[in-house]
């Protein structure tokens, strides 16, 4: 039996070296990113708990656009990944100008919709508390910070739309070094601007705001251009911006494919923002604990990220080459392997639960509400790691609206509703309601076991698309 279960579960050594060249740059980048908003938070975090406050706010704000930006290129992705499994490269050239024609116009009405009605989201997440805290400063750092974000809106539709294509066709090396180029000058214009270092002006929040900027320009320049200097390797880039056309067929199938897609992380992306406002129902101090708590979680699920980009990527191109069985067999090693994984890294979080927090310039409270998170974090990461994995599953093979019905439904159904109803109506602490939300995932497994197991999922998407 241990046998059978071996062969179901565990990969060779070769499958695990593959798996490990695919992942390690996405980790690497990923990692480095989530290390450098760590620092960036701690940074800020200095300037007060209102600044602080101000920043997550606008940030869980422009989550919901990068959501819905991620969204909106995975439907393409979908194809990206299927077509260079098949070797239609002008189908890849498609999928790439489908992605920059739908994230800069999305960048466009976020900025629009952002200009317009910055001041009322901002203030939802504003509530007096026995805790205290300067609600109008909080305010007023929070705009100041977001006028700036919204210059770096088009700049990251860019990077998005090439490092996804990139590694569709297994190229990750390019990405992350785009990334690590742009996490550290973002890292060091944050330190000369934030606190005024070598002479500059001490700019606060709207330093760390041009940095941010700065960076994710330095990140689109730096992938167009290595993109189109290789582009006798990269042939999905020859000939890109000759023009705008797209096949009606190929945009008929990624809408259909895709809409769900987008429609789940913008939904998905608003539900989570309203979870983060429900919390904030409780004072500035909640603000600022699930804001450093949410940066820690970041760092420490950098795996789980790369895992979901790897099965999006491994199983997406065997199912474009035809090998449904494979591509069912592979799932089921990787999902083993994700879990597993996770368990150890579940368990990390809780170790260092108690000592992250004392980092910040923060308050006692903050700090110690910030290590009761974590627990409760690393404590539920295990399931919602494989809920992550079976979610890039289902994508994979352009069961969109199972997904949007599985992600985004779910979210609104269950976690939402208890976020809102027991932060308002209830005197459950604010650990009692995260905990709930956090462990709501289980019935998020049983579902998603459900569906693998139906193999509905497995489908090649590409089989009659020219």
């Amino acid at each position: 039996m241990f046998k059978k279960y071996k062969e179901k579960f565990i990969g060779d050594r070769e499958f695990y070296a593959n798996l490990i060249r695919l992942i390690i740059p996405m980790i690497v980048q990923q990692g480095i990113t989530s290390f450098v908003s760590l620092l960036d938070n701690v940074m800020v975090g200095r300037l007060g708990t209102e600044s602080m406050s101000g920043v997550a706010i606008v940030n869980q704000l422009l989550f919901v656009f990068n959501l819905t930006i991620f969204g909106g290129l995975a439907g393409a992705s979908i194809f990206g990944a299927q077509f260079y499994g098949k070797g239609d490269h002008k189908g890849v050239r498609y999928a790439l100008r489908f992605k920059l024609i739908f994230s800069v116009l999305m960048a466009v009405i976020a900025i629009v919709a952002l200009l317009f009605f910055n001041n009322p989201l901002i203030s939802l997440f504003l509530t007096e508390s026995e805790s205290g805290g300067d609600l109008v400063l909080t305010l007023s750092e929070a705009k100041n910070y977001l006028f700036v974000m919204l210059i770096g809106l088009i700049p990251f539709s860019f990077s998005q739309s090439y490092s996804s294509t990139l590694r569709e066709t297994g190229e990750t090396v390019s990405p992350m070094t785009a990334s690590i180029i742009a996490i550290v000058t973002n890292f060091v214009l944050n330190y000369i601007l934030i606190f005024g270092s070598f002479g500059a002006p001490r700019l606060g929040v709207v330093g760390a705001a041009i940095a941010t900027v700065i960076a994710r320009y330095i990140e689109a320049i730096y992938l167009i251009i290595h993109t189109h200097r290789r582009e006798k390797t990269f042939i999905f880039a020859q000939g890109l911006y000759k023009s705008l056309y797209l096949p009606g067929a190929v945009v008929k199938k990624i809408l259909l494919t895709g809409t769900p897609l987008m429609l789940n992380e913008l939904f998905w992306s608003i539900g989570t923002t309203m979870i983060s406002q429900s919390y904030s129902t409780r004072g500035l101090t909640v603000v600022a604990a699930t804001n450093i708590a949410g940066t820690v979680w970041n760092l420490f699920c950098v795996i789980m990220f790369a895992m979901g980009n790897a099965v999006s990527i491994i199983i997406g191109q065997q199912l474009g080459a035809g090998e449904i069985e494979e591509a069912k067999r592979t799932d089921n090693k990787l999902l083993f392997f994700t879990v597993v994984l996770h368990i150890g890294v579940g368990a990390l979080i809780a170790i260092t639960a108690p000592f992250i927090p004392l980092i910040y310039n923060t308050t006692p409270e903050v700090q110690r509400l910030t290590t009761e998170l974590l627990f409760v974090a690393g404590a539920a990461l295990p399931i919602q790691a494989f809920a992550h994995v079976t979610y890039f599953t289902i994508r994979s093979g352009g069961k969109t609206f199972i997904t949007f019905l599985f992600d985004c439904v779910f979210t609104w159904l269950i976690p939402l509703p208890i976020a809102f109803f027991c932060s308002r109506y209830t005197a459950l602490s604010i650990i009692g309601i995260y905990a709930l939300v956090q462990f709501a995932d289980i019935i998020k497994v049983i579902i998603g076991s459900i569906l693998l197991r139906s193999g509905i999922w497995a489908n090649n998407v590409v089989s009659d698309v020219d």
